[in-house]
Formats: structure tokens, sequence, C-alpha cells
């Protein structure tokens, strides 16, 4: 069936006839080097890595054994663990290429391998020797783990250099051309780091502009045309999203079919993703699989162990910065007249409003109704934060605000019980009710404490 010329226009659906239209190279530039790491070469440079790194850490151990008084003659002791680590590696996936990489996630299964390595060799030396030679494993086992996660350190930090500066980006496709397509392509194009890099859609039916905002890329065809699009734009890697309402999902299933015959990756956006977070568990019922969603339990245990290790960093903190804090207060008095603290109602669990303190860092308004004037009268699309308003701002204000100073006081809060270390930054009410109209499930961030400093703040947000 020929595209309805009503649904999107000509431009919208680009048909292709050689990839240099759409200026794609058919190899990463940079020579055979990343041309290889770009074809899987990584996983290739992962195990040798390790192998060098464990070489290291078995000579590093062996050249002290002597004047610890370890047998010079370690025998099978050190053969066997640099092989077992290596393949509980291997049976942990660490070998496979991932679109995110978390130098955390890699540490754990370096100390996961190394543990289960030395309780094997000491178990199998026991057998063999009678001899457990514990002081020298122990020393393999302490620079194993040193030496092989300096390496994983150093391999991500490369590898997510290469894929910011798109020297090794795979080219990807994603098929449906709607809502959650263009939110696929925001992501891809916002995090270079995970090593895609979007080039067009497949869509026989791409919605509208209005119903896909921030749609940029091209539709290159239809489902019918997949493989001539991946042959000429040199595809290495498809999403599948939704396909508009007249698109049928169960044509979703041969394409994916012929992604694996045309040996391209494909990864596969779920439906109801928006309530899968990072804790949802993967099972399978007669050959089945099924995401098992564990949802996060905001007055269980660990949460009451999180507000008891809040109280008391937050005690030793204020006794920590309690000169610092003396200063601040002596100087906000002396800059200008008014209160010492800035007090603020914000939303925070449960949604119930609580006085958040702050250095005052501004002069008195001539009238106290100016400082909800300035908040409502902010432009539609502006966020809060910031100088509202005319800048009444002191000098000790300014060096507070530069600083940070000025939030310290929230220690005070988290005393109190009100606020948290970290958590979600609370918002004023009339704020929370423009957003909670605009912003979809954005209650849940008051199902915990809000907190002194979050996601936003760390990610330069502030």
């Amino acid at each position: 069936m020929a595209p309805n010329p009503q649904v999107h226009e000509p431009s919208e659906h680009t048909p292709i006839s050689v990839a240099a239209e759409l200026a794609l190279p058919k190899q990463p530039q940079g020579g055979r080097a990343v041309a290889w790491l770009a074809r899987g070469g990584w996983s290739v440079l992962t195990l040798l890595t390790d192998c060098l790194m464990l070489g290291l850490a078995v000579g590093a151990a062996l050249l002290g054994a002597p004047a610890a008084g370890v047998d010079a003659h370690p025998g099978i002791l050190v053969v066997v663990f640099p092989v077992l680590v290596l393949a509980l590696l291997a049976l942990r996936g660490m070998y496979r290429q991932k679109l995110t990489l978390r130098i955390l996630d890699e540490m754990g299964h370096v100390v996961g391998a190394a543990s289960v390595a030395a309780m094997s060799v000491i178990a199998l030396s026991s057998l063999t020797s009678g001899a457990s030679r514990a002081e020298l494993l122990a020393r393999v086992w302490a620079f194993s783990m040193l030496y092989v996660g300096a390496g994983r350190l150093l391999l991500v930090r490369v590898q997510r250099r290469v894929r910011v500066e798109d020297a090794v980006g795979k080219r990807t496709l994603i098929v449906g051309a709607g809502r959650i397509g263009a939110q696929v392509e925001r992501r891809l194009v916002e995090q270079p780091e995970l090593g895609l890099r979007p080039i067009g859609y497949v869509d026989a039916y791409p919605a509208p502009t209005e119903r896909a905002p921030r749609r940029d890329l091209p539709v290159l065809g239809g489902p019918e045309e997949l493989e001539r699009i991946i042959a000429e734009t040199g595809t290495e890697h498809v999403v599948v999203a939704f396909l508009s309402s007249r698109g049928a999902d169960a044509g979703l299933v041969p394409l994916v079919r012929q992604c694996s015959d045309l040996g391209v990756e494909v990864s596969l956006v779920p439906r109801l993703f928006e309530s899968i977070n990072v804790r949802v568990g993967l099972e399978h019922i007669g050959g089945m699989p099924i995401f098992r969603l564990r949802s996060t339990r905001p007055r269980g245990w660990q949460f009451t162990v999180k507000h008891i290790l809040d109280r008391v960093i937050a005690a030793l903190l204020i006794l920590f910065l309690s000169p610092v804090l003396l200063a601040a207060t002596v100087a906000v008095r002396l800059s200008s007249p008014g209160p010492i603290f800035f007090r603020q109602r914000r939303v925070g669990r449960d949604g119930r409003a609580f006085d958040l303190l702050k250095f005052r860092s501004m002069r008195e308004p001539e009238a106290v109704s100016d400082r909800t004037k300035v908040s409502l009268l902010l432009p539609d699309d502006t966020a809060p934060g910031g100088v509202e308003g005319a800048d009444r701002r002191t000098w000790v204000g300014r060096l507070l605000r530069r600083t940070s100073i000025d939030e310290t006081p929230q220690l005070f809060n988290v005393l109190r019980g009100e606020m948290s270390i970290v958590g979600p930054r609370p918002e004023r009410l009339e704020f929370v009710e423009l957003f909670e109209r605009r912003v979809d499930r954005y209650d849940d961030r008051h199902r915990v404490r809000a907190g002194i400093t979050g996601w936003a703040q760390v990610h330069g947000l502030r």
C-alpha cells in the first residue's frame, strides 16, 4: 500500500538511492584500528587488557613473596587463578558489547570474579597439595582486583571518549516515526556515549510533525524497504519503537527476524516502558518473557536507615561547618537590615509544605506581596530559579550564592526530618501546581523526602 500523502509531506519521507545522500561514511573515520573497534574489537581489546593486568598482578604478588616468607614455587596456584578469573568474567557477560558503560558495575563484577576464583583455588590447592598458600593467594587476589579494575576503568574512559567524539558510533535506524521514536532520537543525540548514531526512521505512515515534536531525521522508507535501507546506509543497529496506529505491531516480529538475518543488532522499546524502572527483573513463563516490576517502598527499612544516617551526617556537618555558619551569620546581619534566614514554603514528602531555610542573600522587598508577584508573573515556559524580578542581591548574597553557602542552613531542615541529604529538590507551591498539570508523573517525586542536592544539581542544572 502506498503511503497516504495527507499523513506526511514528501520532505518527511525521503527515499534514498545511495548512502552518500545522507553524508554517511561506509566506514568510521580514523583508520583501520577505529574500524576494527567499531566492528566489535572492544571485546577483544578488553580480553587482552584483562590478560595483561592479571599477568602483572601475579608478577607483583610474586615479587614480594620471598620477603614475606611464602613458598617461592607456587605451582598451579598462580596458573589456575587467572584462567578462572577470565572464565568467570566471560560467564558474567563482561566481554559483550554494552550500550551503557558504568565503572561501578565493572568493578563489582571484577571483585566478584576474583573472590570466587580465589576460593576455588584455595579448595583446589588443599585437595592437591594439602597446603593452601593463603598468604600468596591473598596477595594475588588483592593485586588482581587492583590491576584489572584499573584496566577496566581506563577502557571505560577511552571508550566513552571515542563514542562522544563520534569515532566509533554505530549507524542506527529507528523503527517508528512517532512520538516515542522522536524521544529515542533525542536521547541518542543527547547521549553520544551510548555509541549509537541515529540516521533516520523506518515507517510507512510517520506521524505528523506536531505529534512527533523535535523529530529532525528523515523517514527513509517503510518496513518493506528495510533491507534496501540497511544496505545503502550501512546500518549496524536498529531500535524498534512503536509504529503509527495504522501500522500493525504483528509486522514487527518478522522485521526483527529480518534484522537478525542481516546481521544487524536490534534493541526493543517495550510497551509500558514508562512503568519500567532499574529494578525490573526479566523472567520466563513457559518460554514467554515477562518483566517483573519491583517498586520502591519509601517507608521500608532501607529508607529508615537512610533517614537516620541523614540526621547523623547533618549533625556532623553542622559541627564541622560551624565556623563558616557563624561567619555567614555575621556577614548577613551586617550586609543589610532584615532577618538572617530566608524562609520559603516548599513541598516535601507526601505533598506536605515546610519552611525551607537559606541564608538571606537579598535586601528586603518594599512589600511582602512582591515576592509572590515575582513568582507568579514569570513567563509560561520559564522555570523557577536564579534572579526573579529586580536584582536585590547584596554583595554578601552574591558571594553566598556563588559558593552555595546560602544553602547550608538546610542541614537544620534535615535534622528536623523535613529533608534529606540527597533527594529531589523541593519546589514552591505555585510551581508544583503548574508542573503537576504539565509534567507527567511529576508528583512521584513527593513519595520521598526532598533533598539538599539531587540528580539535577550534580549534573550542573542548578
